[in-house]
């Protein structure tokens, strides 16, 4: 079993920052890959950016070059810095893990909210 908790989300100005976290516990050893998706009212579920256990990034088109996300094994936690924020970035938040052998693991979400 794998726990993930988000945190960093909130209310920001269109052209502000925000710096979600997400902090694994339990089998950490058996994670794969890490990532972020994101849900807007009325519409589906949509990856944000991933990482894989060995640092390789993948990053959705709405986010490249604003967003970067990284990984800090030491404390088994994920980050997505998001810079240049849009109205249209507003959405709740989702940390993602992919555990071997047992499948995919998700955060109860952080609200990020961009006012133009």
């Amino acid at each position: 079993q794998v726990q993930l908790v988000e945190s960093g989300g909130g209310l920001v100005q269109a052209g502000g920052s925000l710096r979600l976290s997400c902090a694994a516990s339990g089998s950490i050893v058996s994670i794969k890959n890490m990532g972020w998706y994101r849900q807007a009212p009325g519409k589906q579920r949509e990856l944000v950016a991933d990482i894989t256990r060995e640092g390789v990034t993948n990053y959705a088109d709405s986010g490249k070059g604003r967003f970067t996300i990284s990984r800090d094994s030491a404390k088994n936690t994920v980050y997505l810095q998001m810079n240049s924020l849009k109205p249209e970035d507003s959405a709740v938040y989702y940390c993602k893990a992919i555990v071997r052998f047992l499948g995919d693991y998700w955060g109860q979400g952080t609200q990020v909210t961009v006012s133009s």
